[in-house]
């Protein structure tokens, strides 16, 4: 069993930040890859960036690319996203979540279905 917590969504005004923490627990040995997804109403549960706990870069969607950052604190078992720059289509339930699979390639990282565990979710709101 893997536990994760976000923290640090809230209401920002467009062109304004946020950072977003997720704190991994339990079998954290377990987790291979945390990733960053967010969902708005109606809509389906989108990709935002992930990273590996052993190495290699963040990868980023195309929609925050150069906007946001995925970052971690391995000695604590912590993922960030750093947000930047933000814009009213960003408004979503931002989730991470922790995957235990070790895929060759990053493509699979990208898919709701390679994660294992999932976090309550933090609510995201940028005003126009």
């Amino acid at each position: 069993q893997v536990q994760l917590e976000e923290s640090g969504g809230g209401l920002v005004q467009a062109g304004g930040s946020l950072r977003l923490s997720c704190k991994v627990s339990g079998r954290t040995f377990t987790s291979h890859a945390v990733g960053w997804f967010r969902q708005a109403p109606g809509k389906e549960r989108d990709f935002v960036g992930f990273i590996r706990w052993s190495g290699g870069d963040a990868v980023h969607a195309d929609s925050v690319k150069g906007r946001f950052t995925v970052s971690r604190d391995n000695a604590n078992y912590a993922v960030y996203l750093q947000m930047d720059s933000l814009k009213p289509e960003d408004t979503a339930v931002y989730y991470c979540a922790s995957s235990s699979l070790k895929y060759p390639v990053t493509n699979y990282y990208l898919a709701t279905r390679t994660y294992d565990y999932w976090g309550q979710g933090t609510q995201v709101t940028v005003s126009s």
